[in-house]
């Protein structure tokens, strides 16, 4: 394997691992056991944890952006909101992918509270990317922006805690994401 393909596995690895245990509760040797790599190689392609860490999540929030993109350009008979809701449903239904989102949230928190107010920057600056993008989809409008941003916030939380498609929580959103059914 290149090196690039091997920065690759590792993004897919720390994703799942982050995800599970979050920022302090994950360690690079067992991203590196996943991988199947040792941690002195794991150094060689990222420079430290928190290198790999906002790797992970840049990625996450790459393909959150890309998926919702597409489904606005490939569905246009349904209206930005409808299309980008649906995909984001859906992309939500990789719980490794939807918990590794809640725990960039946490780990920003946890170092802004630790007075490192620099880890969150790039973090921020991807959601206010995918915030842009929502709100030129959903033609500028800054309330349909706030309430399809709210609502995916809100989609995140009843997914995470595991409320399941009965549960009347889900009566105003169409029902549970695909794969969590």
């Amino acid at each position: 394997m290149s090196a690039e393909e091997r920065r690759e596995s590792i993004v897919r690895a720390a994703i799942t691992e982050f995800a599970r245990g979050g920022y302090n509760g994950t360690s690079t040797e067992t991203i590196a056991r996943r991988v199947g790599v040792s941690q002195p190689y794991l150094f060689r392609l990222f420079p430290n944890k928190q290198a790999i860490f906002l790797a992970a999540a840049h990625r996450c929030m790459d393909e959150t952006r890309q998926v919702i993109g597409e489904a606005v350009r490939s569905q246009p008979d349904l209206t930005a909101h409808d299309a980008m809701g649906a995909a984001y449903k859906q992309l939500v239904g990789d719980r490794d992918k939807l918990l590794m989102q809640m725990q960039m949230y946490v780990a920003v928190a946890s170092a802004e509270a630790a007075g490192d107010h620099e880890f969150g920057a790039s973090i921020r600056a991807a959601w206010a990317e995918l915030w842009d993008q929502a709100h030129l989809a959903l033609g500028a409008d800054i309330r349909e922006t706030t309430d399809f941003m709210a609502y995916g916030m809100l989609i995140n939380v009843l997914v995470s805690l595991g409320f399941g498609s009965e549960h009347r929580v889900w009566s105003g959103f169409g029902g549970l994401p695909e794969a969590q059914r």
